[in-house]
């Protein structure tokens, strides 16, 4: 009689490599890394049929310390590779691991395209404000005045925003967490895998050597409730010490204003309830800053909308299959070549 041994569930560990993990010690990595392989195992997903993307950078180490099939490709180009991988494989599930200098600077303009094109990926940009890896020069989204060995007078130029640049581009599936707010980071990354199209997740990641506690004015425990706040779709928009805050719009103009419940009248039914389907709303909550306002966390916007993926096989029609070695050959030489001559 054979005897049948019962399956066991997986856990973080079984997405974990054996790899010597090179981040520096304190790296807001390891929360991320940490976060990502217990997200995949609480959703049991399968080793064997998912695939990490990353380009240039210190977060793009990230392939080498999961258990999974992994691709570490070229600085800015991680969703041009992560596009084929996914419309050759679609049933793979694909991940792309990027900073915010490779996915805004050097590879914004396959960011762009891959958000417009709605490619059924989960992007996530590991926002640290620098470029980390090369000693820490100012990068897209470092603040006016920075000081780097780039900029050693602080730098003079605008941010980019991320998630700002993910609607502008037309992402529908918009998020932000934070690398120390595990379960949080965790339920946004379900969301995101659960999504079909590109799903983009920006992460506030904390460079300890060369950016340290730049996110502290919202991240750090003391100030925490003040200036985060946590939005559910469908909920108020509170927060607070003992949700004692919300937002709401100006009276009379677009534009979100942070009110104390209780004082001039102010009830929850004066406030904003969030709608994650609303485009607009969405800037207006990626825009909020501390100490002003507080900072939006969480799925700030999810409209789905056919994948690229799905388009591209929908319009194939029922010419699935590859073309055969023959069609490619006579493509190749059907005559649409020409000579450059000197």
């Amino acid at each position: 009689m054979n005897v049948v041994s019962p399956i066991k569930p997986r856990t973080a560990k079984d997405f974990a490599t054996d790899q010597e993990v090179r981040w520096c010690p304190g790296c807001g990595d390891y929360a991320i890394l940490k976060a990502v392989q217990k997200m995949l195992a609480d959703v049991d997903a399968d080793p064997a049929a998912t695939v990490f993307v990353s380009g240039i950078g210190c977060s793009s180490r990230f392939p080498y310390y999961m258990a999974t099939y992994g691709f570490h490709t070229i600085h800015g180009r991680a969703p041009t590779v992560a596009t084929g991988v996914k419309l050759v494989n679609p049933e793979l599930d694909v991940w792309v691991v990027t900073g915010d200098g490779d996915a805004l600077s050097i590879g914004g303009n396959h960011l762009l395209h891959v958000l417009r094109r709605n490619v059924d990926l989960q992007i996530l940009l590991f926002n640290n404000e620098i470029y980390g890896l090369t000693k820490g020069q100012y990068s897209p989204t470092s603040r006016t005045g920075t000081r780097s060995p780039t900029s050693p007078t602080g730098s003079v130029e605008r941010p980019v925003s991320p998630i700002g640049f993910a609607l502008g581009a037309g992402g529908r599936f918009v998020a932000r967490s934070i690398d120390t707010m595990q379960k949080h980071l965790v339920d946004v990354l379900k969301q995101a895998r659960a999504h079909r199209g590109a799903s983009f997740v920006e992460i506030f990641q904390n460079c300890i050597v060369y950016n340290d506690a730049v996110f502290a004015g919202f991240t750090e425990r003391d100030v925490a409730d003040a200036n985060q706040i946590l939005l559910q779709d469908g909920k108020p928009m509170i927060f607070g010490a003992k949700g004692s805050r919300g937002l709401r719009l100006v009276p009379g103009k677009l534009e979100i204003e942070a009110v104390t419940i209780g004082e001039n009248g102010v009830s929850v039914a004066d406030l904003l309830v969030h709608d994650a389907t609303n485009r607009p709303l969405a800037g207006l909550l990626a825009a909020m800053q501390p100490p002003a306002l507080p900072m939006a966390l969480g799925v700030l916007y999810c409209d789905p909308a056919m994948a690229l993926g799905s388009a591209v096989h929908a319009g194939l029609g029922e010419r699935q299959a590859p073309p055969s070695a023959d069609e490619l050959n006579a493509l190749l030489r059907r005559g649409d070549t020409w000579t450059v001559s000197a």
